[in-house]
């Protein structure tokens, strides 16, 4: 596992660190790094299958990373975040010209946190017993999963994004969205999702 440089103060401000993320193509892990790419921030990617967790390089990715999921971001100075909200919000204030995030304070940075709590909470865990094979009671899990697709629909009418520009939110939003179809959702009847998604 990575450590935290003895020197460094936790209650100093991160800046000008080089970022490392781990992600696996495809997964929610996409969000950061769409998030990374819209920064300019320099950063590195490392690909973690999410089957065997063996790296390129043949390290066990459990060993850097306990809890074994994607995204994982580490700092060079070995400080760590491994919860997609508090990653990409973290990205968005290391460019704060770039604004992917409301000024911290605001209240559409908490607005910013509620859609990414929606997110997470309502359709990301709801997209995941789709993907586990032999899981049962799939029928109303999309059920559930269409309703609140459904009301995101509504909050994206007349809008392109979910708040007045694009944010970490909607890097979010557009990876999670994006697993409809490899789980047999059927968006079509959802036009602003779709036209939000494209």
């Amino acid at each position: 596992m990575v450590a935290m440089a003895d020197h460094v103060d936790p209650q100093q401000p991160i800046t000008e660190f080089f970022i490392k993320l781990y992600y696996s193509p495809g997964a929610c892990s996409l969000s950061p790094h769409i998030v990374l790419k819209e920064s300019g921030l320099a950063f590195e990617t490392i690909a973690v299958p999410t089957k065997t967790h063996k790296l390129a390089d043949g390290t066990d990715y459990d060993s850097i990373n306990p809890l074994g999921y994607v995204p994982y971001l580490v700092l060079d100075d070995g400080r760590t975040l491994h919860e997609r909200p508090a990653i990409v919000q973290y990205i968005a204030d290391q460019a704060p010209d770039k604004q992917l995030a409301p000024a911290n304070g605001t209240w559409e940075r908490y607005k910013l946190q509620e859609w990414l709590n929606t997110i997470a909470t309502e359709l990301h865990k709801g997209f995941s017993p789709l993907f586990t094979p032999g899981m049962p009671a799939k029928d109303m899990t999309k059920t559930r999963l269409m309703s609140r697709l459904n009301w995101v629909d509504g909050e994206l009418a007349g809008k392109n994004y979910l708040l007045e520009a694009f944010t970490v939110a909607d890097a979010y939003l557009f990876v999670v969205a994006g697993w409809s179809k490899p789980v047999g959702l059927d968006l079509s009847g959802l036009s602003n999702l779709g036209a939000y998604t494209t």
